[in-house]
């Protein structure tokens, strides 16, 4: 999961567009919504506009599949699990409205590894009834993967792989749903130093494609507030060596660079040892399994994200509810928008690879969370980066980083 310069985006929410449909059950994930009662942030205007996944209902295909493709039993897989349901939510939206165009969405499990993935993805390309796919959500399997697709053009929207240099490998079928990280460690250092007013920062990076691109953007934002630096690797339990550096350089903030499976017991360990400074963890930590396995030290933690705060999609919200039983997770709304971008191109008349590709890559179209129009590199024109904190126990939104 995973910007030199931050651009600015009113982010535009659908507002009585999308129809409630059936979706399987699901248990837990990370939350965007805001249950407190605390006084919040002013909410993104609405989008009358708003692409739904159920169109007009007078839609005609062949029977056709996408696929998502990404971590579902995985060290992290809530991440992945909140983007499955999100996916799923508006294929079963769409189906439900158009008995004439029936899209199976079919679920390949990557487990998030870089050394996984590539055998997942050549199954994939190899299944010519799939013709578009949504993932891959981490950084490290993109990036092992994205040439395997690229080679059989089937046409890929990631909704959370926020490496930069992803955009930078000549893939034509790449294109990212959401900021890369050179929008969001500038965003994740203007939060600390000014919302947070932190001088001294600790940045900690995990060993992973995501985390390691996302540090060095976000320490050459903070320069030489940047006060310490140091690494811990994928499944580590003990940081006891790194909590006694910390706690001996005493900074305003420490900024974990990597995913929530090691953030959480790093955090509790911070927390005690005494260390008071406030715990920030971009959106690769921003889960409900971070609160869970931090303990104590979650109450002093914040997140930045380029994604948008699912609780200003009321309906949206209130169908993914209804139809898993928890609220939507991180990058649960920008998966719903990339499988909706997907189910307009079928509707449309698209029916292989080549023509899919075509549509997204031509697409310009408002979303519930964004805007949607990719340059030639699949970046999105314009995006826009919010911070979010503990509130009860709950991830709440903070605010839009401007």
């Amino acid at each position: 999961m995973q910007k030199a310069r931050l651009t600015k985006v009113i982010v535009l929410a659908a507002a009585g567009v999308i129809s409630l449909g059936a979706c399987s059950a699901r248990t837990g994930s990370g939350s965007g919504g805001d249950n407190s009662g605390a006084p919040q942030a002013a909410a993104p205007s609405a989008a009358a506009n708003a692409a739904d996944p159920a169109g007009d209902g007078k839609a005609q295909c062949a029977p056709t599949s996408i696929a998502y493709a990404g971590t579902i039993n995985g060290a992290n897989a809530a991440l992945g699990q909140n983007i499955l349901k999100g996916a799923k939510l508006a294929v079963d939206q769409h189906n439900k409205a158009n008995p004439g165009c029936q899209v199976k969405l079919e679920q390949f499990d990557t487990e998030g590894t870089p050394d996984k993935a590539p055998g997942i993805v050549t199954q994939i390309v190899n299944t010519p009834a799939i013709i578009g796919v949504i993932g891959l959500p981490f950084s490290g399997e993109s990036k092992a993967a994205g040439g395997i697709f690229n080679g059989a053009g089937l046409v890929t929207v990631t909704p959370s792989a926020t490496n930069p240099k992803l955009a930078d490998n000549g893939w034509k079928t790449f294109f990212r749903g959401l900021g890369n990280d050179n929008t969001q460690g500038p965003a994740a250092a203007k939060f600390i130093t000014g919302e947070l007013k932190a001088n001294k920062v600790c940045v900690i990076k995990d060993d992973s494609e995501y985390g390691t691109g996302l540090a060095a953007s976000t320490i050459q934002a903070l320069g030489d507030k940047a006060s310490c630096q140091d690494n811990v690797k994928t499944k580590q339990t003990d940081f006891s060596a790194i909590v006694n550096k910390i706690k001996n350089e005493k900074p305003d903030a420490v900024f974990y660079s990597g995913y929530y499976q090691e953030a959480a017991p790093f955090a509790q360990q911070l927390n005690d040892a005494g260390v008071k400074a406030k715990f920030v963890g971009p959106d690769g930590v921003k889960d409900d399994q971070f609160i869970k396995g931090a303990g104590d030290a979650a109450a002093n933690a914040y997140f930045t994200c380029p994604c948008v705060p699912a609780d200003q999609f009321t309906k949206f919200s209130d169908a993914y509810k209804a139809a898993t039983g928890g609220d939507p997770g991180t990058y649960s709304p920008e998966a719903y928008d990339v499988a909706t971008i997907l189910l307009k191109g079928i509707d449309s008349g698209k029916k292989d690879r080549a023509g899919l590709l075509d549509f997204v890559k031509n697409y310009d179209g408002q979303g519930i969370t964004k805007h949607f129009k990719w340059d030639s590199k699949g970046e999105l024109s314009a995006t826009t980066v919010w911070s979010y904190k503990v509130d009860n126990g709950k991830i709440v939104r903070d605010t839009e980083i401007k």
